[in-house]
């Protein structure tokens, strides 16, 4: 798996996981405040998109993850 795909699936568990939690009607609701966190997931995949800069793409190159750029 390349450090893309994990930085999508870890993006949209998160996201996911934070409506779950912070959306009155759901059955995992915990307090609304959770929404902040989806928020703040949606602003570094967007400034990462202008800048380049994820830490956890630099997480992962640390720990030997390959880019799909790589050959």
């Amino acid at each position: 798996m390349t450090i893309e795909r994990i930085v999508r699936i870890v993006a949209g568990i998160f996201i996911l996981l934070s409506l779950s939690l912070g959306i009155e009607g759901s059955p995992l609701f915990h307090h609304q405040n959770w929404l902040w966190f989806t928020a703040f997931v949606g602003f570094n995949l967007l400034q990462s998109g202008f800048t380049q800069f994820c830490p956890l793409e630099m997480i992962l190159k640390k720990m030997g993850v390959k880019s799909s750029c790589q050959q």
